[in-house]
């Protein structure tokens, strides 16, 4: 890694006071001021790729350099697994290569979330072959394998990328995955088609050695869809779909976005962005992030945290005179979206008369036998493409309306539902302590229980409810914009131990009035009183609710005790 020399042209920014001594590139503070810092600086992590093909691979994972281990190999999608039997309670206490299995979860990157048939009979196979017939579609459009052993990398990779795939800056302090419309170019409502930026945008920049080496992760986002699928209230730069009443279809660029453990919504610059000028722009920004993001410390190295001091008059100034060749017209805010739950299951007619045919697994967990038959169902009914969706679904394109029932039908012998409940459509979860070395609770199996419990308690229930299980603050599955977001924490039982269970957030919401959830310290509940208190949670909303209130808007204004012990709490419940 190179640093560069200090911008020249940062003193002529008019800014506000800027915060001093954070690592700061434009302002002359190269020097790496942590382990992590200075583990870029020693070497890029994309120079990695050589060693894990050709090293390690022949010394084995006992072989493999501890800062390529837990620090390079993210760049390339690799992560070790959490090793079996570690408690929750152990997570904080344990060095990292006491937490470390020999396994890794290997992430594939799909931007725009697109396959092909064939792509996926590769991740497919890959997953039966090599990782004991487990896979997971993420809340980000990426599928992640698991039980990865480092010697058959090699032949993974190879499988990948001939099929037209890649798993690089799938991690890593990298321009991450660009989220985009599973239904782009096909939806009859889309207010542009971002399939060709997003394209654009990854065959220029990714695995360009100039951004690979930022403060933190960047998340991007680029759709027209009309629903506004790709949530871009929570990435570090979204791309949304308006039209301009003079230069007509286009983008209203939101930049700052990010959950975790400091939560902020993303902010308008108010700029209106034509299609021929999206890589420009989403390079300037990125640059910016690159050069005057924070780099002392990792918990504010995030691009929300410099919006949030500089302010978006700061941030359009400076991105307009240092990184952009011209200035960018004003533009119009995005309209509301079509539909709040932003999902895309079900089935949706596109607009050359065949449709699209989305459906739920549970909580986002299939295994490699699943997607291959996916992968044959999609050659059978349609066209051989597939999408995945930032809510850990899938969807077929190009169904003719005379095969929709027989693809229904062949789905749900797969356990893949094309009309879930409420529950199975809108819970997501997260790895969890499975597999997730930060974790502290199960999540994928509390999801599949929770879900299976609520649709036999609660079967009339079917109002739109999302439930997002986190097995640690780190909000991998959104747990602060759901209308229940469960975040994993050690918690006391009635007899005062401690066990596993969450922190309850309940009210937040992404769309129309996009608010982050309600959190009570107090409101913590047990893993084995979770479905009671979910039961008599939703049964006092329906009790108790105003006309034409959701559950967000209920929780959002209801008396405390209404949430902390509702009707229908049971033993080991809401504490």
């Amino acid at each position: 890694m190179t640093s560069p020399a200090p911008n020249p042209r940062a003193a002529r920014s008019n800014a506000p006071s800027r915060p001093k001594g954070q690592g700061q590139w434009a302002l002359g503070y190269t020097e790496p001021l942590n382990a992590n810092e200075r583990m870029k600086k020693d070497q890029n992590g994309l120079d990695v790729r050589d060693r894990i093909l050709n090293l390690y691979p022949q010394t084995g994972f006992d072989g493999i350099d501890p800062q390529d281990l837990r620090g390079r190999f993210r760049w390339w999608g690799l992560y070790t697994q959490r090793r079996p039997g570690i408690s929750g309670g152990r997570t904080a206490v344990l060095e990292p290569e006491e937490l470390d299995d020999r396994y890794f979860m290997q992430r594939i990157r799909l931007d725009g979330g697109r396959l092909t048939s064939d792509q996926l009979r590769v991740i497919g196979d890959i997953s039966t072959r090599y990782g004991r017939d487990v896979a997971d579609v993420t809340d980000r459009q990426n599928i992640q394998l698991h039980w990865i052993r480092i010697e058959d990398v090699p032949a993974i990779w190879g499988a990948l990328e001939a099929a037209g795939m890649t798993v690089e800056e799938s991690c890593g302090d990298t321009p991450r995955v660009i989220l985009g419309c599973p239904l782009a170019g096909v939806d009859e409502d889309e207010v542009i088609d971002a399939t060709g930026v997003i394209d654009e945008v990854v065959e220029r920049f990714v695995g360009d050695r100039s951004l690979s080496n930022l403060p933190r992760k960047f998340k991007s986002a680029m759709s027209g869809c009309a629903d506004q699928c790709t949530l871009h209230e929570i990435n570090d730069i979204a791309f949304v779909g308006v039209v301009h009443p003079e230069l007509g279809a286009g983008y209203d660029l939101w930049v700052g976005g990010g959950l975790s453990t400091n939560p902020k919504l993303g902010v308008r610059l108010g700029t209106f962005v034509t299609p021929d000028r999206v890589a420009e722009v989403w390079h300037g920004v990125i640059q910016l992030f690159r050069d005057y993001g924070y780099r002392r410390m990792r918990t504010r190295a995030r691009l929300k945290f410099l919006v949030a001091d500089m302010g978006v008059e700061w941030v359009r100034s400076t991105l307009e005179k240092e990184y952009l060749a011209s200035p960018l017209p004003d533009g119009p805010p995005p309209p509301p979206p079509r539909n709040e739950g932003r999902d895309h299951i079900g089935i949706h007619r596109q607009r050359d008369g065949r449709f699209a045919v989305g459906f739920a697994p549970r909580a986002g967990r299939v295994s490699g036998t699943i997607l291959t038959a996916v992968a044959n169902l999609a050659d059978r009914f349609g066209q051989g493409r597939i999408r995945a969706t930032t809510m850990q679904k899938l969807v077929i394109l190009d169904v003719p309306e005379s095969d929709l029932d027989a693809l229904e039908a062949e789905l749900a012998e797969l356990d893949l539902v094309v009309k879930p409940s409420v529950f199975r459509r809108s819970t997501m979860a997260c790895t969890g302590i499975e597999f997730c070395k930060l974790a502290i609770v199960e999540t994928k199996g509390n999801a599949r229980d929770l879900i299976l419990e609520l649709e036999r308690r609660l079967p009339d229930f079917d109002e739109p409810i999302g439930i997002n299980i986190n097995g640690c603050p780190n909000a991998c599955a959104r747990f602060q914009v759901a209308d229940i977001g469960l975040k994993g924490s050690l918690v006391p039982d009635d007899n005062g131990e401690m066990v596993e269970g969450f922190q309850v957030h309940l009210g937040g919401h992404l769309g129309t009035r996009s608010r982050l959830g309600r959190k009570s310290r107090g409101l913590k509940v047990t893993a084995d009183g979770l479905v009671d208190y979910v039961v008599g949670l939703l049964e006092t909303y329906q009790a108790n609710r105003a006309e034409g209130d959701t559950f967000a808007d209920w929780a959002e204004h209801a008396d405390e005790a209404l949430l902390t012990a509702p009707s229908h709490g049971g033993s080991g419940g809401a504490t």
